[in-house]
């Protein structure tokens, strides 16, 4: 993980000053924002409402963690007016490197010094939150557990990274099946805040640029803290295609990961099996909105990685998954498909190489994108003709397959 200038707090002076000022609070709601002036509006109102309606009275802080922002971000979060004699407000730009650990690392610094009940952390893009979002991730928290991971319902072409990988990796290897891993959407409580502020050296590393998600959730796990989900309902903050632009969130949320193999292995070496996380809080069944996901890019940017890469991929992976590669080259959309055990020893393998080659860390994060398209594409086809909890139950066989085959990376990680 790469450093840079070392900061002892995140908090710039006049943030400090007004949380001094402020002296406690029993909520803290922080919000890590970049370049989000037509929602963060949005976001703050409906938090607001939430605590008038389910903590209504109690004295809270709405935080704005701003990544210095170069549009509206800041000035329209200034602009509202919360109205009410127990909520305040802080805006604020965060110090430290850039990304959303800066951001965070800041509300929890706030948190650890206003020695609240709980904290919620939401992010700035959301468009689906509601006031029962506030409700069902700050009651467990309120009621002992420490870590609250959101539990959403998404359509089934949305989360991939999520689906191909960081559920999988995360329920394999800690033996938790917390299904939203990198949700963005947490309830903490203050003693695990403070775990996390205490771990110093994170916090001017690339956790604090991104992957703060991943490195969150897993830590909590290791750290063996009280842990729940909480009920969401549908996410809604802009889908992405993954032909598009999920290339720079795959290197971070997979090259977290991949880190975060080696700073806990001897952890999960020792876990065997899995399971399951309560889920908590009640949730009006919604259906998410479906989009279209274009497959033909995927396969095609397989296809050109393949012959840009394919030198690489032969020094990683076994020879029967690179002929299974090799067989795709030459493969329409139509009948595109990534058998999952190809795909979980790539996985694998990929993790090994990166721990084993530190040096060439950014070259087996790199060349591995094509090969996710090319899962994603074949995601397309398997599921073509299945609904919402069929491709659930897909998604459950398939991380299943990766814990049955961990004996198979415990093999090769020296």
């Amino acid at each position: 993980m790469t450093t840079a200038r070392r900061f002892s707090t995140a908090l710039r002076d006049y943030a400090r000053e007004k949380i001094e000022r402020l002296g406690s609070a029993e909520i803290v709601v922080g919000i890590p924002a970049y370049l989000c002036d037509d929602s963060i509006v949005n976001v703050i109102k409906t938090i607001r409402k939430g605590l008038d309606t389910h903590f209504h009275g109690a004295k809270a802080l709405i935080m704005v963690s701003d990544g210095g922002s170069t549009d509206d971000t800041r000035d329209a979060a200034m602009a509202y007016d919360v109205k009410s004699f127990n909520i305040e407000k802080i805006i604020t730009i965060y110090r430290g490197l850039p990304g959303k650990g800066s951001a965070i690392r800041a509300i929890f610094e706030a948190a650890v010094f206003l020695k609240p009940k709980a904290i919620a952390l939401f992010d700035s893009d959301l468009v689906s939150i509601t006031p029962l979002w506030i409700k069902n991730i700050l009651d467990p928290v309120m009621n002992g557990y420490d870590f609250v991971a959101p539990d959403y319902i998404r359509y089934k072409f949305d989360a991939t990274i999520t689906n191909s990988i960081a559920y999988n990796l995360t329920r394999a290897l800690y033996g938790r099946r917390i299904r939203q891993p990198i949700g963005g959407d947490f309830g903490v409580s203050p003693r695990l805040a403070k775990y996390y502020l205490d771990q110093e050296d994170v916090w001017e590393t690339d956790v604090a640029r991104f992957g703060i998600d991943i490195w969150m959730t897993t830590t909590a796990i290791v750290g063996g803290f009280d842990i729940c989900q909480a009920r969401l309902g549908v996410k809604v903050h802009g889908e992405k295609d993954p032909a598009a632009d999920l290339g720079p969130m795959y290197r971070q949320v997979v090259g977290t990961s991949f880190r975060l193999m080696e700073m806990y292995q001897d952890f999960w070496k020792k876990v065997k099996g899995s399971r399951d996380i309560p889920s908590l809080g009640e949730y009006p069944l919604e259906e998410p909105a479906p989009f279209d996901i274009n497959q033909d890019d995927l396969v095609e940017y397989f296809q050109t990685g393949y012959f840009n890469f394919n030198g690489v991929w032969r020094q990683i992976l076994e020879e029967k998954d690179m002929a299974v590669y090799e067989g795709l080259v030459n493969s329409t959309s139509r009948d595109f498909f990534l058998p999952i055990d190809t795909w979980v020893r790539t996985v694998y393998r990929c993790a090994a190489a990166f721990h084993s080659t530190p040096r060439q860390r950014m070259k087996v994060l790199n060349t591995m994108i094509p090969l996710y398209y090319a899962r994603v594409a074949s995601l397309v086809n398997e599921l073509k003709d299945r609904d919402g909890p069929l491709a659930e139950e897909l998604f459950q066989e398939q991380a299943g397959v990766f814990e049955d085959m961990k004996g198979y990376l415990l093999d090769i990680w020296q």
